[in-house]
C-alpha cells in the first residue's frame, strides 16, 4: 500500500512536496524544462477547481456581481512562471483593492511550484494527475476565502455585498 493511501490528500500532498525537497525532484523530474512541463499541465488540471473556489465566493458573498477571469501560463518577472485565477467585483473596484487571487508560480530560483494569493501565503504544488487537482479544492477555497479576508481587513466589510443591506 502507498503512504499517501493511509493518510488526508492534503498530507499526501505535503509528503511528495517533502520528497521533491529530499530527492531534488519535481514528479520524479530533475530539468527545469520538465518541471515547467509538469507545471503547465497541473495548471491545466487545477483550473476547474480554482474557478469553482472562486465562484463560491462570488455566489455566497459577491451576491453574482463578480467576474471571474484566468490567465494561462506566461512567464514572470523572475524568469519563472505563474498563472492566475482572479475574482473582481464593483466594491472591490471602487475601493481601488487587488481582486482575490489565486496563483500557481514556478519561480526560477525556486525548487517546485507553489500556490499562493494576492494577500496570503504559499502552499506547497505537487499536482500529477485529475485526482490530485481536486484534493486541492479545499486549498483553493482556503486561499480565495484569506484573500477575501485580507481585503475586507484592508478596506472594511463593505466591499462585500453580502455582509449589507437585506442580504
Amino acid at each position: 500500500m502507498s503512504t499517501e493511501a493511509t493518510h488526508p490528500a492534503h498530507v499526501g500532498a505535503l509528503l511528495r512536496h517533502f520528497a521533491d525537497l529530499r530527492d531534488g525532484t519535481h514528479g520524479d523530474l530533475r530539468s527545469r524544462e520538465d518541471k515547467e512541463r509538469l507545471f503547465a499541465e497541473a495548471v491545466t488540471l487545477l483550473d476547474p477547481h480554482a474557478r469553482t473556489a472562486l465562484r463560491e465566493i462570488d455566489e455566497g458573498l459577491l451576491l453574482g456581481t463578480g467576474t471571474v477571469e484566468a490567465g494561462g501560463v506566461t512567464r514572470s518577472d523572475d524568469g519563472g512562471v505563474v498563472a492566475s485565477w482572479t475574482l473582481s467585483w464593483p466594491e472591490q473596484h471602487r475601493a481601488q483593492l487587488d481582486p482575490i487571487t489565486i496563483s500557481a508560480y514556478y519561480g526560477r530560483g525556486f525548487h517546485h511550484p507553489h500556490l499562493h494569493g494576492a494577500t496570503v501565503g504559499h502552499w506547497p504544488l505537487n499536482v500529477f494527475d485529475a485526482e490530485q487537482a481536486a484534493a486541492e479544492l479545499p486549498v483553493l477555497r482556503a486561499i480565495a476565502a484569506a484573500d477575501l479576508h485580507n481585503l475586507v481587513f484592508q478596506r472594511d466589510y463593505r466591499i462585500v455585498p453580502a455582509t449589507i443591506g437585506d442580504a
